[in-house]
């Protein structure tokens, strides 16, 4: 029995997902396709202008917005961001500072904390167990 690969593809939102950057602001026919693996791949070492333009100036999605703010996306949210921002608009926000940017930052800031404490104390958990 012989094998042969088949070639995997993605529909444009995975695509756009991997490629971090949004969907509607993409051209028409990276929308409307497939993206194989090996297209993703390329675009990924190899960006077209249109994709550097959007990973520099945006729209940018919620994932990304969030990760620049500093805040989750649930954060985003609370603070009353449901669409797309471009890097301007994301660069006013850290500007202005409004207050529900600031207590967003800190929740994020202390969920880290905690993080890191837990992962220290399962790691300190982890040496002081007999080994076998």
């Amino acid at each position: 029995m012989k094998s042969h690969q088949t070639t995997q593809s993605m529909k444009p939102a995975t695509a756009a997902k991997k490629l971090g950057v949004y969907l509607p602001a993409t051209p028409a026919e990276f929308q409307e396709g497939v993206v194989t693996r090996a297209e993703l791949n390329e675009m990924q070492a190899n960006p077209p202008a249109w994709l550097s333009e959007l990973r520099e100036n945006g729209p940018h999605p919620r994932p990304v917005v969030a990760a620049k703010l500093g805040v989750s996306i649930a954060g985003l949210a609370r603070g009353g961001v449901t669409d797309a921002l471009t890097t301007e608009q994301i660069e006013a926000l850290k500007a202005e500072m409004p207050e529900w940017l600031q207590k967003e930052r800190a929740t994020q800031a202390e969920v880290r904390k905690e993080g890191a404490r837990l992962k220290k104390r399962d790691a300190e958990r982890a040496q002081q167990k007999p080994q076998h």
